[in-house]
């Protein structure tokens, strides 16, 4: 496969091991959040089960949490604001999944900017996590 060579390369995030493995344990996702802040899936788990329950604002706020130390943790894997960040790297889907949470809970309150924001960042990032996400 040839590389574009205008487009960055993409990002990988690092593997939290200790993290994932607690919440595929069935750890509490908030136990983990509290044990690894940093760790995007556990607030993006967070998120999801807050929009299920119909409760936005919290998921709002889970969300916008996992959605900023995800960018964090992209820009400290390389990550200059734009360029691919593959879901089919796990340790890229806590992130990818905390923009689509932020994404639903803005479109629950009615915030669509937002929506489109983060809808359009998913796309910039990688269409499958749109697609894996259910924001197709």
């Amino acid at each position: 496969m040839t590389r574009n060579l205008l487009e960055p390369p993409e990002t990988l995030l690092p593997a939290n091991e200790a993290a994932q493995a607690e919440l595929a344990a069935g750890t509490d996702p908030a136990v983990v959040a509290a044990h690894h802040p940093a760790f995007s899936a556990a607030w993006a788990a967070l998120a999801e089960t807050a929009l299920a329950a119909g409760e936005n604002i919290t998921a709002y706020a889970y969300a916008r949490t996992g959605y900023h130390r995800g960018l964090d943790a992209l820009r400290k894997a390389g990550w200059k604001g734009f360029g691919p960040v593959p879901w089919r790297h796990e340790p890229n889907q806590g992130v990818l999944r905390s923009i689509a949470a932020l994404a639903r809970a803005a479109k629950a309150i009615g915030e669509d900017d937002e929506f489109d924001r983060c809808r359009q960042l998913l796309l910039d990032s990688d269409p499958a996590a749109v697609e894996a996400t259910g924001l197709a």
